[in-house]
């Protein structure tokens, strides 16, 4: 069977717009023509219904993304897949703040979010509108650079530098992703077959997910407190400043890291 655009959002029970925006974010394939007529199938139908069931479950649409970037001839929910970007939901939750909204809670002029934006280093949750959207977590964060600036660091410098940890974090985190996948998500999901063992194994991945992610955030924050603490330190023993040297170990000390010179 073959629709137009406005029958197939009434089948879907959805909107025009809807379907539009859904096609420009790359969930919808494009529709075929029919002379000058754009002719979508009970393909564009079938994953409609998907988007709009694993959205119900509360999924956001850069999650429906990933999940159908992964499957892409799937017409059904793939149940193993599925509790995984559950679990990497809840790491996204409670996006509550627009970068306007942002700015008026740190009090800060609306075009500093959208500079920080335009880096590429705010990460923000995506709506169905896509926009941004910040949460409890990026107010915290967003309020301990604003301290930064506060002690004198440029705008821009401080940016750039943000620019160039981002680009290298990202690189990092693909390869823990692919670590992630290659032995704890493809593993659990290539011993089981059977749809239900498939739902249990979509579990223990997403179980597995939760107990690995603080873990290896305490390790990364840990390593990265320990080498600018050393590093500076280095400087300073470099210049000879016994004084400042003095003052920054028992800084250090504080810091419950365990600071030694050989």
């Amino acid at each position: 069977m073959e629709y137009e655009v406005a029958d197939l959002a009434a089948a879907a029970g959805t909107s025009v717009d809807t379907i539009r925006f859904y096609q420009t974010g790359g969930l919808l394939p494009l529709p075929g023509r029919s002379g000058r007529k754009a002719v979508y199938k009970e393909e564009h139908l079938a994953r409609l219904r998907l988007i709009r069931s694993m959205a119900t479950k509360g999924l956001s649409l850069k999650a429906i993304r990933l999940l159908l970037e992964r499957n892409p001839g799937s017409q059904t929910d793939p149940g193993g897949d599925t509790a995984l970007l559950a679990a990497l939901e809840e790491e996204t939750d409670g996006a509550a703040y627009s970068g306007d909204e942002l700015a008026g809670r740190l009090g800060v002029p609306a075009t500093l979010i959208r500079a920080v934006e335009a880096s590429g280093i705010a990460d923000g949750q995506e709506t169905p509108d896509g926009k941004r959207r910040y949460s409890e977590g990026d107010l915290s964060a967003a309020r301990g650079a604003v301290r930064l600036l506060a002690y004198g660091f440029p705008l821009t410098k401080l940016l750039a530098l943000a620019v160039r940890h981002d680009r290298a974090i990202r690189k990092t985190c693909d390869g823990a992703i692919d670590l992630f996948d290659d032995h704890v998500r493809k593993k659990h999901g290539n011993a089981q077959h059977a749809r239900n063992a498939a739902e249990e194994s979509g579990e223990d991945v997403a179980r597995a997910f939760r107990e690995i992610l603080p873990v290896v955030t305490a390790i990364v924050a840990h390593h990265f407190q320990r080498v600018l603490v050393n590093q500076a330190l280095r400087r300073l023993r470099k210049k000879g400043d016994a004084s400042t040297l003095s003052f920054a170990l028992k800084v250090a000390s504080r810091t419950k890291l365990k600071v030694s010179w050989r």
